[in-house]
């Protein structure tokens, strides 16, 4: 059978023999009932363990609503105005709502970038700003002695309003919910704490109960107060499908649901070859972008079995962080024993992929020099086609090999 792999703007053809093949992995045939900002009308219209949002708000209140920067696919542009459109009807004065950007550790946005993330009605009707890492105010520890430190202008809201996508995520479950807060609005302090817990076997996409991490996340939100929350689903053309309103656990919760049933994707064993690509530009620009497919295609491999990660990469490892602890690394498991010592934001990128590296062989077709390739622990081939060959070569004509074109959207699940 052949398949196509999204690289960069281009594809990589590869022809898997239909003996090998186990499976090819897509999203599930899903029909949407709603798209777009009819979902969203929806969801707020009919919002889970919580009343209508405008019954809910208070004229005089000072409002926030959190949303997502520039990094996240989400489409805040579609989702504030009809949430701006609640609030108007309560009452609230433009001059008492502000829209956060949550960076989390990220870089700030030109002004330019803020008026294309929220859409040039809100730009102009509300203040529009971005989280402020410099200016949190300390509340108190989590259980796991995460210091709750938030950026001040949220904290000193009188209600909170928490935007996001869902998707999964491979240390916290799934994005979204009360993730806008921690580490979205977060000191770095805070979210270097929160996200040290990454290295517990619980920490994995599709886990929300018994995720240390993820509970994190949530009893810092908590600590806060997300008196509401908007999130929505989004296909892999990054459209919204399905949108959930209401309270922070009760609303995340059905979105998680829905995501499931059109990406999560039962198998019956897992492979000894995976073939994973995240679809192409501009999702495999870099190794930072394409390490989420990586990291969902673990799932699926065999101890001992191999990844073939296709993605061109042409800026490269796209973080300085990430770079120096995946070159500075004596062996892959040395960066998880550096991060049980010390931790750093992008440095836990190259700790994910150690952690495979200790279970799994990964071959890359990228753009990347081959000397560096090398460098970083992984095998550098020329095309996918080769690298197919050659594993087929060594695990034997019976070798099992799965398939996953959208490897950043489909979470494999052995039952």
């Amino acid at each position: 059978m052949k398949i196509e792999f999204g690289y960069g703007n281009s594809v990589q053809m590869v022809e898997i023999p239909d003996r090998n093949l186990m499976a090819v992995l897509e999203s599930n045939p899903f029909q949407h009932e709603r798209r777009g900002r009819q979902a969203v009308e929806y969801a707020l219209d009919n919002p889970i363990g919580a009343p209508l949002l405008e019954n809910l708000v208070r004229k005089g209140q000072k409002i926030v609503i959190v949303t997502s920067d520039i990094s996240r696919p989400m489409p805040s542009y579609e989702v504030l105005p009809g949430v701006l459109d609640r609030l108007y009807k309560a009452g609230i004065s433009r001059q008492d709502i502000t829209v956060v950007l949550a960076l989390g550790s990220h870089r700030r946005h030109t002004e330019e970038e803020k008026r294309k993330l929220v859409g040039e009605r809100c730009y102009q009707e509300v203040k529009c700003v971005d989280s402020d890492i410099e200016d949190c105010v300390f509340l108190r520890e989590t259980k796991n002695r995460t210091p709750v430190e938030i950026t001040r202008e949220v904290v000193e809201a009188d209600f909170r309003i928490c935007l996001g996508n869902i998707e999964f995520h491979y240390f916290a479950g799934y994005s979204g919910g009360a993730k806008a807060i921690m580490p979205g609005v977060a000191s770095y302090n805070a979210i270097q704490m929160n996200h040290r817990l990454m290295i517990q076997e619980s920490s994995c996409a599709g886990r929300l109960e018994g995720n240390l991490l993820r509970e994190d996340i949530e009893e810092a939100g908590n600590i806060v107060g997300i008196d509401y929350i908007v999130n929505v689903v989004l296909d892999e053309h990054k459209k919204i499908v399905y949108c959930t309103a209401g309270d922070v656990t009760e609303a995340h919760r059905d979105g998680c649901r829905y995501l499931d049933k059109m990406y999560r994707k039962v198998i019956s064993s897992r492979a000894d070859i995976v073939m994973v690509s995240q679809g192409g530009a501009p999702k495999d620009a870099n190794l930072y972008q394409v390490q989420k497919a990586l990291d969902n295609a673990k799932h699926a491999v065999k101890k001992g079995g191999r990844i073939i990660l296709i993605g061109a990469c042409q800026e490269g490892t796209g973080s300085k962080k990430f770079e120096e602890w995946l070159l500075e690394a004596d062996t892959p498991h040395s960066m998880i024993e550096r991060i049980g010592e010390h931790f750093e934001l992008g440095g836990h990128k190259a700790v994910a992929i150690g952690m495979i590296l200790e279970n799994a062989q990964i071959d890359l077709v990228s753009e990347m020099p081959e000397a560096f390739v090398r460098h970083i622990f992984m095998n550098p081939q020329p095309s996918a086609q080769k690298a197919l060959d050659e594993a087929l070569e060594k695990y034997g004509e019976n070798a099992k090999v799965l398939a996953m074109p959208y490897g950043g959207s489909t979470l494999p699940v052995v039952l």
